[in-house]
């Protein structure tokens, strides 16, 4: 009877010890060693109340503005820290030394802008989001050399372009996503460091060309996203070396014509991997090979009816795949 009593006592001191450790306002998981607060009125971030065992944190939709290397010493076996849509404004230096687990840390919605050095250094990263901030300038600085990072997404920034500098500290680098940016140009030969990269999303920017040499190196990409760009001019060999390509976009351009033999090395293409609708046509004796390319790879194409005519104006409106030699002047 006693030791069922203690037992008893035993566990109820579990049970409240457990009830202690969850902040305020927010839900705790022991198995899962997690913590979650949702859309609650927290303007700090709720240090003194997490267990030093939790593994993952989740703050979403709060009124936080900063988070410090002190706050995070607070958690050492972090692996996962989700920071959704707060109002972060900043991020101290060295913010990630007292978590030397951490694997992916999740910033996007917030209002970060300036990032000081050395950021997320300490933590052998493998996924950082950065979407949907005010960031104008990507620094070097934030990373290690030979950083773990796998997966970086800085889209939805204003990002005018992203420094060699940087990208040469993630030789790991499968994912790089860019898109609704403000990207004028992607410098020739800044891809070089990451031939391990898979996909590259750079849709919505500013971008009017492509240098020839800038996916040189990225033997390994599947899904390349170009879409939403201001691109009238891309070079004959640009995809020279995207054999493993699954996915092109290439929609919302203002491409007229493209060179000959650009398509012929996308011999992985998956059906209906290629979108080439909304684009200004121009139907004329230049578009031969493209006229050509589609009838023989037409399941490859996304809507191949939708490649449409701008000009001339006798065929404005026309589908491309619905012309005839002869209507291309294709015959002599």
């Amino acid at each position: 009877m006693k030791s069922c009593c203690a037992l008893a006592v035993l566990l109820l001191a579990y049970l409240c010890h457990g009830a202690l450790s969850c902040p305020p306002l927010c839900k705790c998981y022991r198995r899962r060693a997690e913590v979650v607060c949702n859309e609650v009125p927290l303007t700090e971030y709720p240090s003194e109340g997490l267990s030093k065992n939790t593994t993952l944190v989740t703050i979403q939709f709060t009124n936080i503005t900063s988070i410090s290397e002190q706050q995070l010493n607070a958690t050492p076996l972090l692996q996962g820290l989700h920071l959704y849509s707060n109002h972060l404004q900043n991020l101290s230096p060295h913010l990630l030394r007292g978590v030397p687990h951490l694997d992916t840390l999740d910033l996007t919605g917030n209002r970060l802008s300036d990032l000081p050095a050395d950021v997320f250094n300490h933590a052998p990263l493998r996924n950082l989001v950065l979407k949907n901030n005010a960031i104008k300038k990507a620094d070097a600085e934030w990373l290690p050399d030979n950083s773990s990072i796998t997966w970086l997404d800085m889209s939805g920034n204003s990002l005018t372009k992203v420094p060699m500098a940087l990208l040469q500290k993630l030789p790991h680098l499968e994912n790089l996503d860019l898109a609704n940016n403000r990207l004028e140009q992607i410098s020739a030969n800044s891809l070089d460091p990451l031939n391990k990269l898979e996909r590259l999303n750079l849709r919505n920017n500013k971008l009017d060309t492509l240098d020839a040499s800038v996916l040189q190196s990225s033997h390994n990409l599947t899904y390349l996203f170009l879409s939403q760009n201001n691109l009238n001019k891309l070079p004959q060999n640009l995809f020279q070396e995207l054999s493993q390509l699954k996915l092109l976009s290439l929609e919302e351009n203002q491409l007229s014509h493209i060179p000959a033999g650009l398509l012929d090395p996308l011999s992985s293409l998956e059906e209906e991997g290629l979108d080439l609708t909304s684009n200004p046509w121009l139907c004329d004796r230049k578009v031969k090979y493209l006229w050509r390319w589609l009838q023989k790879n037409k399941k490859k194409v996304f809507l191949p009816d939708g490649i449409i005519c701008a000009s001339p104006q006798s065929l404005v409106g026309r589908s491309l795949m619905s012309l005839t030699e002869s209507e291309l002047n294709l015959q002599s």
